[in-house]
């Protein structure tokens, strides 16, 4: 399952989709963790010190090397130079499969150890620094994660959690499509639903799975204030952690320690992203890959590259479980 965790900045949606990603891997899940965002807070918060989490390699870093890997053999990528981060595969391509050792993890992913002993992936586009400033946008560093996603065949029982942007930034790119459900992370404010307004109307017309995580919930004027705003979406919520308080002041608690309501809060989303998996149609994330790349391709692609990139997309290939080996 391909899980993206989004709200407004500060309403802890880094703190929530790390809490995922450790009760994932407790519960023996195959599990890849992204650092999307453009303030790069996942590493520190599934225990990294700040240093280690600051040498991790940045996935724009790698992006030529990406796109050679994927891809492959496909006769319709006359180059890795032509690749844009909408490029869809075709026959021929390399696909990323979550549990498999390839080319891409061993530069990009790094091992991150975890206090029961277990351990996750974790990928990162990387910050911005001096060289991008004024002349690159987030966008242009999502985008390894974006093409990455076009390539990934993913199964059930196996997870991808991506920590996104802060915002709705991510509907720049058709990047918002690519999970299978959204958490959306809202405080009980009018700032904290604005994000979700946003998201529900992106996402209305392309069938996009969105279940909303109250946060920082502190009574019951704060709950009904979400359930008012947000009806139905509103799948669970959570309130103050002294284990989160703990680990922001760099004094980690074994995660079992984590308190009982806020584990079942964990188990109540892990709940809702399985039954997603039933709602899944890769014709229809086919076809909305093909989609964006078309409209990137006319809009900036073509002109960027030199080439018509509409004809990478081939339309007999369908992304899809039956690719995985049996």
């Amino acid at each position: 399952m391909k899980i993206a965790f989004v709200g407004k900045g500060g309403s802890g949606k880094t703190t929530l989709s790390s809490l995922f990603v450790r009760h994932l891997a407790a519960a023996r899940v195959p599990v890849l963790a992204v650092d999307a965002d453009i303030n790069q807070h996942l590493g520190p918060a599934l225990g990294l010190d700040e240093d280690d989490a600051a040498a991790l390699p940045a996935l724009g870093a790698h992006l030529p090397e990406i796109k050679e890997y994927l891809r492959g053999a496909n006769p319709r990528i006359a180059s890795a130079e032509t690749m844009i981060k909408t490029t869809p595969p075709g026959h021929g391509s390399r696909l990323l499969r979550l549990t498999e050792d390839n080319p891409v993890y061993a530069s990009c992913a790094t091992e991150v150890p975890l206090d029961d002993g277990r351990s996750v992936r974790l990928m990162v586009t990387g910050p911005f620094n001096e060289s991008d400033l004024g002349v690159a946008c987030y966008h242009s560093k999502v985008g390894a994660v974006e093409l990455c996603l076009n390539h990934l065949v993913d199964g059930r029982d196996e997870y991808l959690v991506v920590d996104m942007t802060a915002g709705s930034d991510s509907f720049a790119s058709g990047m918002f499509t690519r999970f299978d459900l959204t958490f959306l992370v809202a405080e009980p404010t009018r700032k904290g639903v604005a994000v979700y307004r946003q998201y529900k109307e992106y996402a209305r017309d392309f069938g996009v799975g969105l279940a909303v995580i109250g946060n920082k919930v502190q009574g019951a004027d704060d709950l009904a204030f979400l359930r008012e705003e947000v009806g139905d979406d509103l799948l669970v919520t959570v309130g103050h952690s002294d284990w989160v308080r703990a680990m922001e002041k760099g004094r980690p608690q074994p995660f079992e320690l984590l308190e009982e309501q806020n584990r079942q809060a964990l188990r109540t989303l892990h709940e809702r992203a399985d039954r997603a998996y039933e709602d899944r149609d890769w014709d229809r994330y086919t076809r909305q890959m093909v989609h964006f790349h078309e409209k990137n391709a006319r809009s900036w692609g073509n002109e960027r590259t030199g080439a018509d990139l509409a004809a990478q997309v081939d339309p007999s290939f369908v992304l899809s479980e039956a690719l995985l080996p049996a």
